[in-house]
């Protein structure tokens, strides 16, 4: 199971220059020397993202790409914004649990479990309405979704136990990815027409 491994450090801001002395995480860390308070600090949750896309929804993240004084901690923040039916489609973070708490908007969350030993057994979903001030939880690896039943804008925070979590969105990666999969395995893994299959590889897929 991956995992952030633990700081040997008070800190280690991470920058890109590879001549730097330390290693950490997949990042360089900035001389402490010239370490300052802005490289812990991100400004910006306070507006709301551009849910302008398809679904409706535009998560706004900070990784340690956003805020370097990430790097090490194990610990990253989003914001999620929904539009009325705005989706967070459903996705999974193959380096993080997701804490989620609800501030606007009432939205309809869920995960499915991994595949169960029998295979005479589907995958189960455990999914519920949250309303401002509610929390959930989305373990380590698993499909997961929000979507705002609500008639009024949503708005979402979540925080993961990764400074790089990772975003699997499952639509955008098997109909969107570069080169494109063969139609024919979409076809007989969703036991649809290749045509469908066609189409869908078709469309303008883009995160949000």
């Amino acid at each position: 199971m991956p995992f952030d491994p633990d700081p040997l450090q008070d800190f280690c801001i991470a920058v890109d220059d590879y001549k730097a002395a330390v290693f950490v995480n997949g990042k360089t860390c900035k001389d402490p020397k010239t370490v300052t308070a802005n490289d812990f600090f991100f400004s910006g949750l306070n507006r709301a993202g551009n849910i302008s896309s398809p679904v409706g929804a535009k998560v706004t993240k900070v990784f340690v790409d956003h805020m370097p004084g990430l790097n090490s901690l194990g610990i990253s923040l989003v914001r999620i914004d929904y539009s009325p039916k705005g989706l967070n489609p459903p996705h999974m973070h193959p380096r993080a649990s997701e804490i989620l708490v609800v501030m606007e908007g009432t939205l309809y969350v869920g995960f499915i479990t991994s595949n169960p030993e029998n295979p005479n057994q589907m995958n189960k979903l455990f999914a519920k309405i949250l309303y401002p001030g509610d929390v959930y939880v989305f373990p380590r690896g698993l499909i997961h979704f929000q979507y705002n039943v609500g008639k009024t804008y949503g708005v979402a925070f979540a925080s993961l136990n990764s400074q790089n979590p990772g975003v699997v969105t499952l639509a955008n990666a098997l109909f969107g990815s570069e080169p494109s999969i063969c139609s024919d395995v979409l076809a007989k893994a969703f036991q649809v027409d290749k045509k469908l299959v066609d189409y869908l590889q078709s469309l303008p897929w883009r995160q949000n």
